[in-house]
């Protein structure tokens, strides 16, 4: 088989596998339990509400998307294809790893696997953006956007799953401590999702982090502290937002910005 045929092949099966396992733990579901009561097991303030979670579908579908676009043959010498393989293999076993650990509460392995699916995806990020060449629109809809999705949740995922593994070990102060404990990883969020959305002309990334401040607003809302410090970061959030798309339209964001940007 030809190393781009092997290629394409090896992400759809990958990413087959991860859409099996994601589907087993909603229909069976693993363990007798589903993601959402797992998740009110623990009564952190970092959590969503569960509405927040439907964007799985987007990201899935953006997924599938690529694993489409890759298997064109047009595209089975695309470089930034070939780069991001082995990290995409990797992300796929990450994930499967971590919905396995989290339905057995198996949680000092899954907030490995959780770390392993989010340092694969800022390489897939980086590796994207490495050098000069600019996609085309076909490969910013459905390579560049769909990762800048998956990341951003895994970012968020990675937030929650730290505050469950500390609260399982033992730190269960939901009062004051803790509220401030989340506000203040929800400006850390912010810093990050700014950031990024900054210096990468990426609002994608940062509209997901919003999406799930506000989630995280709705559900916690008699937590004053927290829910008023989601809400503010969502607001900075989405202004920075904003002020990238308009950036981006009047052509602010050249090919020049965005090298020295990496």
């Amino acid at each position: 088989m030809k190393p781009g045929l092997l290629r394409t092949a090896l992400n759809i099966v990958a990413l087959a596998a991860t859409l099996f396992m994601n589907w087993l733990a909603i229909a069976l579901p693993l363990n007798g339990k589903d993601t959402g009561q797992l998740s009110d097991q623990y009564p952190i303030l970092t959590v969503p509400a569960g509405y927040a979670f439907s964007i799985w579908s987007l990201i899935y579908t953006g997924l599938i998307g690529f694993a489409v676009y890759q298997a064109l043959p047009s595209q089975r010498a695309n470089p930034r294809i070939g780069r991001i393989t082995p990290l995409f293999l990797l992300s796929c076993l990450a994930n499967i790893g971590w919905i396995l650990t989290w339905h057995y509460e198996i949680l000092s392995i899954n907030i490995l696997c959780m770390l392993a699916l989010l340092g694969a995806l800022i390489g897939i990020y980086a590796r994207l953006r490495a050098g000069d060449e600019r996609p085309g629109t076909a490969e910013r809809w459905l390579v560049w956007v769909p990762f800048s999705l998956y990341m951003g949740w895994i970012t968020v995922a990675t937030i929650v799953n730290v505050t469950v593994v500390l609260y399982a070990a033992g730190w269960q102060d939901t009062g004051t401590v803790g509220a401030a404990l989340a506000a203040l990883l929800f400006v850390v969020a912010a810093v990050i999702a700014t950031t990024i959305a900054r210096r990468f002309s990426d609002p994608a990334y940062a509209l997901v982090i919003v999406w799930a401040l506000v989630a995280v607003a709705i559900k916690h809302a008699a937590v004053p502290l927290v829910a008023n410090t989601a809400w503010a970061m969502a607001a900075v959030i989405a202004l920075v937002v904003a002020y990238t798309l308009i950036a981006m339209l009047r052509g602010g964001f050249g090919r020049d910005e965005r090298a020295r940007a990496l």
